[in-house]
């Protein structure tokens, strides 16, 4: 065989073998595309809304809510919460406008003009910095309710932040949020938008090895106690609202989270 000969074979086969090794390449990161993905699809569609009392199902892109034409204001606002919205850009507030959505329109800004009561966020601006959009979004006048300034600066910002800090450190959460709202409670405005005597949040770590909830229950006026005072069970506030939060979770499971106002496994500093 002659010198080019033998250069031309070596040549193919080299050629071949790149060929080869490029092509595994590609199956495998196309292979870890597709788990990744399915991971985060089988996440994504896991349903994690509450039922709804009133019917009244709105849907915007960083929350969804319940909304109460009695009450003007939502009875549940849910949203996830992942670590990689926890940012600090801080955009420019934007003015509380009405909810485009809410067929029944929701209430004015104006009826908290003067009436002593923060327009108190259910889903905060604070866990939705991720873009503008997503911020401007939570200034919709149906993710608010009355709120006490002292309670909604103090024991409220503190439930807050501290919702933050374990979407940081579990990086994933589903947050449920809202008033109590029963009959005979204060109003406030010409709309007459209640004021709820207690607010509430549940919040559910689904992942696995160890899948976990909490549940807040705090009167509506300033506090100095330590949040875990105001944990309760997630069956015990179901009682209170008339909502079942996380109906899609296997019963097995449901009950078991929702019996229990344990709180060791979450992480109180």
């Amino acid at each position: 065989m002659s010198n080019s000969r033998k250069i031309k074979v070596v040549v193919t086969i080299i050629a071949l073998l790149v060929g080869y090794w490029l092509q595994q390449k590609e199956e495998v990161s196309t292979s870890s595309q597709f788990s990744t993905e399915t991971t985060k699809s089988e996440s994504n569609n896991f349903n994690y809304f509450p039922t709804s009392t009133t019917g009244a199902i709105i849907k915007h892109n960083g929350y969804q809510l319940s909304y109460s034409e009695q009450h003007e204001q939502a009875e549940w606002v849910a949203y996830t919460l992942d670590k990689s919205d926890i940012v600090y850009t801080n955009y420019k507030r934007p003015f509380f406008i009405e909810d485009p959505k809410v067929k029944t329109k929701s209430a004015d800004w104006r009826n908290y003009k003067k009436s002593g009561y923060d327009k108190g966020h259910l889903c905060p601006a604070g866990d939705r910095r991720a873009s503008q959009k997503a911020h401007d979004e939570t200034f919709y006048t149906s993710n608010i309710s009355p709120q006490n300034h002292e309670f909604n600066a103090g024991i409220w910002n503190k439930l807050e932040q501290k919702t933050r800090y374990w979407a940081k450190k579990y990086n994933h959460l589903y947050v449920v949020t809202g008033g109590v709202l029963e009959p005979n409670l204060k109003t406030i405005g010409k709309e007459n938008v209640s004021v709820p005597n207690y607010f509430y949040k549940v919040l559910l770590d689904y992942t696995e090895p160890e899948v976990k909830a909490i549940a807040f229950l705090v009167p509506h006026k300033d506090s100095n106690k330590p949040l875990s005072d105001f944990v309760v069970s997630i069956d015990e506030l179901e009682q209170k609202t008339g909502i079942d939060f996380f109906p899609e979770l296997p019963d097995d499971l449901e009950n078991k989270l929702e019996a229990s106002a344990n709180y060791k496994n979450w992480s109180f500093r």
